[in-house]
């Protein structure tokens, strides 16, 4: 999968609806999100991504990709996500693994929120 392709991907991941994440998301996909229960795996992983509302406007930035292997993806990235007045920034990972030829899924997603630095005044 090219780079361009990659990112359409990760990106349809936070637009798309429920269908697109049990089209893309692998039964045996682990994550690690910042709310409870923070860390899911499988079907579970994928139905409480996939009843989330979806962000209507999506940047990613600062991307990464790695290919360690044969049929393995890693990105890392930074993304700025809105919706109905709601922003959400994070740094995020997520893994996919080559089921067949263009065929991906994806195995493994972590998000963890910007943090605000306080300034150093003094």
């Amino acid at each position: 999968m090219d780079d361009d392709r990659v990112w359409s991907f990760e990106k349809s991941l936070w637009e798309g609806g429920a269908d697109r994440y049990r089209e893309l998301v692998d039964d045996e996909c682990l994550m690690a999100l910042p709310h409870p229960p923070y860390v899911l795996g499988g079907a579970q992983a994928i139905e409480a991504v996939a009843d989330t509302p979806r962000w209507t406007d999506v940047v990613i930035e600062d991307g990464r990709i790695a290919r360690p292997q044969e049929g393995l993806i890693v990105i890392a990235y930074g993304v700025k996500a809105s919706r109905d007045g709601e922003t959400y920034e994070a740094h995020c990972t997520s893994t996919y693994r080559r089921l067949s030829h263009e065929e991906w899924r994806v195995v493994q997603h972590q998000q963890t929120p910007r943090l605000a630095i306080p300034s150093q005044e003094g």
